[in-house]
């Protein structure tokens, strides 16, 4: 194991590298730990499931793969949304498994994402005589629309390209956003 890395984290980029080459349902606990130099046990002991390692790994490759670009304004996201979508046609294996794991329960913690607070602070901004119920409803649509689940339904189900999948999601945000109230700012 590298030094000055910690064994959850070799885990996970030594599961990450085997996705290169295998499906997640044949990488083992057991390769897993030869590949770090831990035992068998010692990976159980951070993954106790496989929900608990697939989501472990998509967190990971969200993180080094595919990481956000930071944004303050609509358009910054939009254009860090299209980024990820073009990223994602890169390397279809490991947005599918982002994918999947979205869609199993989750197994950690159910504090807001640091990106769903920053969807939230960014509308919040953009549109402060809204309330945060609201805020909170047209968030976690832009979340869903900006995701790797949305990636994949449109290129498993319509055969969608990154700029085809980019238009789609650029016209949701409008929509999403059409409702709210403007900002307008008055002159001092």
């Amino acid at each position: 194991m590298a030094e000055g890395v910690d064994t959850p984290t070799a885990i996970l980029a030594s599961a990450a590298a085997a996705l290169r080459e295998n499906p997640f349902d044949d990488i083992s606990y057991r390769a897993l730990g030869d590949a770090v130099g831990v035992s068998e046990r010692t990976v159980y002991r951070h993954f106790p499931t496989r929900s608990h390692l697939l989501e472990g790994v998509a967190g990971w490759i969200e993180s080094t793969e595919f990481p956000l670009p930071p944004f303050v304004t609509i358009p910054q996201f939009q254009e860090a949304s299209r980024a990820r979508f073009l990223a994602f046609d890169a390397s279809p294996a490991f947005a599918f498994v982002c994918a999947r794991a979205a869609s199993i329960s989750p197994t950690g913690e159910s504090e807001a994402t640091f990106f769903t607070r920053a969807l939230v602070a960014m509308l919040a901004t953009n549109y402060p005589s809204v309330n945060e119920r609201d805020l909170r409803r047209v968030a976690a649509t832009l979340r869903y629309f900006a995701s790797t689940q949305f990636w994949a339904r449109m290129r498993t189900g319509f055969d969608l390209s990154a700029p085809e999948i980019s238009d789609a999601f650029d016209r949701t945000v409008a929509q999403a956003l059409s409702g709210l109230p403007t900002l307008t700012r008055t002159s001092r």
